[in-house]
């Protein structure tokens, strides 16, 4: 049964969650030739400065659909073969057996076993559920550090193994991801950057989107807090920030009108075509970096509710700054695209572990509201 879009509905759940504690979100619903777009609470906590639904913001791990499309449009052309080993591709970077064992797809689908490299990068993060033992004193140390992606690729490798290639669960790796941008370059001639905004962001007609190249948010946008699970009191603004930390994995800036317009073509088979983005939704069991296990295809996973049917889209954060875009498998015509400006809002329990917080019953109510009315 078809929800038309309630303003009314969308407005009070979006205020719900600044009210319990988000210091301002904004969003994009869509329905048909419906679109609704709102925005609650403030992109600036010190000069009352209020967000606007249009605002550019990081987004975040969204960036894998964006940098997986550009793989499969190689694919497609012949260019890459996702079941082909990556040391056909980049021998140096895995080298021996490991290479041999690892292809394309498994580094996309994240079965490939290859380590998390951030933990090395930022030596104070570690990850769930060691929190309690972490500290954010290298979020400040690396704002404006460059990294080069070979160096970070090279903890990942080094590190130890969290599975056996192809072997699931699988374990959700940015290390994977910055292999698959150095794969583009290999094979187009170009940095990934480059080569993902003209035949992916361009292509699709993406006018606010971007991979920066500098620490910096062009145009309007909101500052971006990050919490730490309670360890940065007050949150600290970290809307300056060098990217080149997660580079083709997680540093795409974006609006939430762009995503929708990307996602609904995505899943119209505009992006990619229908035989590649069957393929995306092809999915493994795989653990997030929050020990959660999800179902993970080709840089898009669903969310399913029994009797409401099936969404496909991606989330993502980064110090400050999350967003969590979907689109209904059946028609991709209800699309929601929320972003907000606090990240790791929860405090610790006595084990380490994150504790419930009112933000998180508001989100998950307004993802409701936006998919489902």
């Amino acid at each position: 049964m078809r929800n038309p879009l309630d303003p009314a509905e969308l407005n009070a759940a979006m205020e719900n969650v600044h009210r319990a504690g988000m210091p301002g979100l904004f969003a994009e619903v869509r329905d048909g030739d419906q679109i609704w777009r709102g925005a609650a609470g403030v992109a600036d906590v010190a000069t009352g400065r209020p967000v606007t639904a249009g605002m550019r913001h990081r987004v975040g791990s969204i960036t894998k659909t964006f940098t997986v499309a550009a793989v499969l449009r190689q694919v497609e052309s012949g260019q890459i073969d996702l079941d082909e080993p990556i040391s056909r591709y980049l021998p140096r970077l895995v080298p021996g057996e490991r290479g041999d064992a690892i292809t394309v797809r498994m580094l996309i689908n994240h079965t490939s076993g290859l380590a998390e490299y951030l933990p090395h990068a930022y030596p104070s993060l570690k990850a769930f559920p060691d929190l309690a033992d972490t500290g954010p004193q290298s979020l400040d140390d690396n704002r404006f550090t460059r990294f080069h992606p070979t160096e970070l690729i090279e903890m990942g490798v080094t590190a130890p193994a969290v599975g056996a290639p192809g072997g699931t669960p699988g374990a959700y790796s940015n290390t994977n991801y910055l292999l698959l941008g150095q794969l583009l370059e290999q094979v187009t001639g170009t940095t990934a950057e480059r080569y993902i905004t003209r035949d992916v962001i361009e292509r699709a007609g993406l006018r606010d989107t971007e991979l920066p190249v500098g620490p910096y948010v062009d145009g309007p946008h909101s500052q971006m807090y990050e919490a730490w699970f309670g360890m940065i009191d007050p949150p600290r603004d970290y809307s300056v920030y060098d990217m080149s930390w997660v580079g083709p994995a997680a540093s795409l800036i974006s609006t939430v009108a762009d995503l929708n317009r990307f996602f609904g073509m995505l899943l119209a088979g505009e992006i990619v075509n229908p035989s590649s983005l069957a393929q995306m939704q092809r999915t493994v069991p795989v653990v997030s970096q929050e020990g959660k296990t999800i179902d993970y295809g080709l840089g898009l996973h669903p969310m399913e509710t029994p009797g409401r049917g099936t969404f496909w889209g991606h989330g993502g954060t980064v110090w400050g700054a999350g967003a969590l875009t979907m689109a209904r498998a059946a028609d991709g015509k209800r699309q929601m695209t929320v972003a907000v400006n606090l990240q790791r809002w929860n405090g610790l329990g006595s084990s380490g572990e994150p504790r419930p917080h009112p933000i998180d019953d508001a989100l998950a109510a307004l993802y409701r509201v936006a998919m489902y009315g």
